[in-house]
């Protein structure tokens, strides 16, 4: 049985042309022809079975056969804001992990023991392209560019919101057994820090704004896993 290509295609409905990346790797890779089946996900929450009617080096243009709206695989939304750590390559790596396993949104943070001030989106946003098709997700995850800590902080979020650290003066709660007393409509916003943590200020400024103070277990865990276990302890 031959594999079903699955490419991306933002309101795939309303034109009939793969993207440029799309195609090039359609047509140069794939070595895909007129006639080939492929499956199209516009990243808002739905499939279409297609035929590619042209195949060349420059355009690669399909027909819609069949409209497949997808159900979502959870109710609750999480978005995860994460101060991005020194070396990308370890970003690079919990965005797709992260968007394999499920997410909604992702913010990177600028707080006051930041190791990175600045983030290429561009590159990012490939890697959870990437990601989406690999593991077949029908809603692509949002990334928002460096934002200051106080900042969303001060911004209003409904459902449950965390911070989580390494500070034994600031009393803190297991992060899964807070996620468990959720419903499952519930939004979910977890803060994780730097490799340096938040200072204690950023702590005590979140938690006065009704952010709950959570560890993530025993282990003292790096930035990139401390984000993975985050997100796995909202989707179990």
């Amino acid at each position: 049985m031959k594999e079903t290509r699955f490419f991306y295609v933002p309101n795939a409905s309303g034109t009939n042309e793969l993207p440029h990346d799309e195609a090039q790797h359609a047509v140069r890779v794939l070595r895909m022809q007129s006639g080939d089946e492929i499956m199209l996900m516009d990243g808002e929450g739905c499939y279409y079975r297609a035929a590619l009617t042209l195949a060349s080096n420059h355009h690669c243009q399909y027909e819609i056969l069949e409209n497949l709206p997808q159900q979502p695989q959870w109710n609750r939304r999480l978005h995860l804001a994460i101060a991005p750590t020194k070396l990308i390559d370890r970003m690079e790596w919990l965005i797709e992990k992260a968007t394999e396993i499920g997410i909604d949104e992702i913010t990177f943070l600028d707080c006051k023991f930041s190791e990175r001030n600045v983030v290429k989106l561009t590159r990012l946003e490939k890697i959870v392209v990437s990601a989406v098709k690999q593991s077949h997700k029908a809603w692509m995850p949002k990334l928002n560019d460096m934002t200051a800590f106080k900042q969303f902080i001060d911004t209003p979020r409904n459902g449950g919101r965390y911070i989580a650290h390494c500070y034994e003066e600031v009393e803190r709660t297991y992060l899964f057994d807070e996620i468990q007393g959720l419903s499952e409509e519930d939004e979910i916003t977890v803060l994780i820090g730097p490799e340096g943590d938040f200072s204690i200020d950023e702590v005590r400024y979140a938690v006065a704004a009704g952010y709950k103070s959570v560890h993530l277990g025993k282990s003292r865990l790096r930035t990139e896993t401390a984000g993975l276990c985050a997100v796995m302890a909202a989707r179990i």
